[in-house]
């Protein structure tokens, strides 16, 4: 099989290749560039743990080939730190303990960094929505809620804190 040169800037750095033509964007950023953050999940654009940003947008990195992101951005989750420190939003996400296994950690920030340059101070029912196409099995997302909430400036409910209304009952006898 033929191989196709691929030249991209990824993190602010000129990077470029020669891949398959049907290598996709995920094993070249992993195999080929040798940054390992973006996970593999499903394979098939479902799971969202592969989400990288290309030119700013959030885009499925298991989906997208590599020979599509010629002449793009790309941003992995390599690229967040900020001179080796933990930007706002990571720091953000540590301090509400919003992750536990880390496997879906780089997707779910990748989207999240997306919705936050869009939208600096988002609603919990925008972050949910634009959350929803990212899937974590440890946590309840309630703790990810609230590190995209302290991120964005907002007050973050304490789970301490008593409820300021009754629960719904059941009329169910």
């Amino acid at each position: 099989m033929s191989m196709l040169e691929v030249a991209l800037t990824v993190n602010g750095e000129a990077r470029s290749g020669a891949v398959e033509p049907r290598k996709i964007l995920a094993d070249f950023i992993r195999e080929d560039l040798g940054l390992t953050g973006t996970h593999l999940g499903c394979e098939q654009g479902v799971c969202g743990a592969c989400t990288v940003l290309v030119n700013g947008q959030p885009a499925r990195a298991c989906l997208m080939l590599a020979v599509q992101a010629r002449g793009a951005e790309v941003v992995t989750i390599e690229g967040l730190a900020e001179g080796g420190e933990l930007n706002s939003l990571q720091r953000a996400m540590w301090e509400s303990h919003g992750f536990q296994c880390g496997f879906c950690t780089p997707g779910f920030l990748m989207q999240i960094t997306a919705l936050l340059a869009d939208n600096p101070q988002p609603s919990e029912p925008e972050i949910r929505a634009a959350l929803s196409g990212n899937l974590c099995r440890c946590t309840g997302y309630e703790s990810i809620v609230n590190g995209v909430l302290a991120a964005a400036g907002h007050p973050v409910p304490s789970a301490h804190e008593p409820q300021t209304q009754e629960p719904e009952r059941s009329s169910v006898a």
